[in-house]
C-alpha cells in the first residue's frame, strides 16, 4: 500500500506524524512531500516544528497512491485548500475511489468546497461544521463514509491513523490495527 501525506506549512504536527509512524509500522510505503516546491523540502508545523519531507508534491503526484492524508491546522488546512493543484489531486483520488483521509481543519476547509463530502457522514475540528449543507457532520471521533475517512483534531490522530490502516490493509486491517494498537499503548 502507498500512501501520500501532504504537508503545508501550518499542518498540526501530532495529526502529520501519527499517520506517518503508524502507516510505517503498518508495512504502508509512505511519501511525505511538502506542499511548496523548495529546494530544502522543508515544511513548517503550527508549533514551530520543522519536517524535511521526502519530495515536494509536483513530484509525487506524478506516482500512484492508494491513499492521501492531509493533516489539519488551520493554516494548513488553509494552505492545502489554496492549491488548485492540491484540489485536482484531491478529485482524480476520490474518482478512482482511493482512500482520501483529512484530519482537524481539512474536512472542512478542503475536502468540503470540493463536493467530496457531498452525501457522506465526516466529522472535522468543533466548531467548523458546516450545518444544513450537503455532508452530514457528525460528533463522533473519526468517520469512514466508503473511501473518505475524517478525524475531528490531534486528540484522536492515533485513532484516525489506526482506522487509515483497517481501510488499506481489508480483512487483515483490523487485525493489524489492533496489534499495532496494544504495541504502542504498552
Amino acid at each position: 500500500m502507498k500512501v501520500l501525506v501532504v504537508l503545508a506549512d501550518g499542518f498540526e504536527e501530532v495529526e502529520a506524524l501519527a499517520p506517518i509512524d503508524v502507516l510505517r509500522r503498518a508495512g504502508a510505503s509512505v511519501t511525505v512531500a511538502s506542499l511548496f516546491d523548495r529546494d530544502d523540502k522543508v515544511a513548517s508545523g503550527s508549533h514551530g516544528v520543522k519536517v524535511v519531507c521526502e519530495t515536494v508534491f509536483s513530484e509525487a503526484v506524478k506516482e500512484e497512491f492508494d491513499a492521501v492524508v492531509l493533516p489539519g491546522g488551520l493554516k494548513g488546512a488553509q494552505n492545502l485548500s489554496a492549491s488548485s493543484e492540491v484540489s485536482s489531486y484531491l478529485k482524480k483520488m476520490n474518482e478512482k475511489k482511493a482512500f482520501v483521509c483529512a484530519i482537524c481543519a481539512s474536512p472542512a476547509l478542503v475536502l468540503y468546497p470540493l463536493g467530496l463530502l457531498d452525501g457522506k457522514n465526516a466529522v472535522c475540528y468543533p466548531g467548523m461544521e458546516i450545518k444544513g449543507k450537503a455532508a452530514n457532520f457528525l460528533e463522533q471521533r473519526v468517520c469512514r463514509d466508503d473511501n473518505i475517512i475524517t478525524g475531528r483534531g490531534a486528540g484522536c490522530a492515533m485513532e484516525f491513523s489506526l482506522e487509515i490502516v483497517k481501510a488499506l490493509f481489508g480483512k487483515d486491517g483490523e487485525t493489524l490495527a489492533c496489534s499495532l494498537h496494544d504495541k504502542m499503548v504498552c
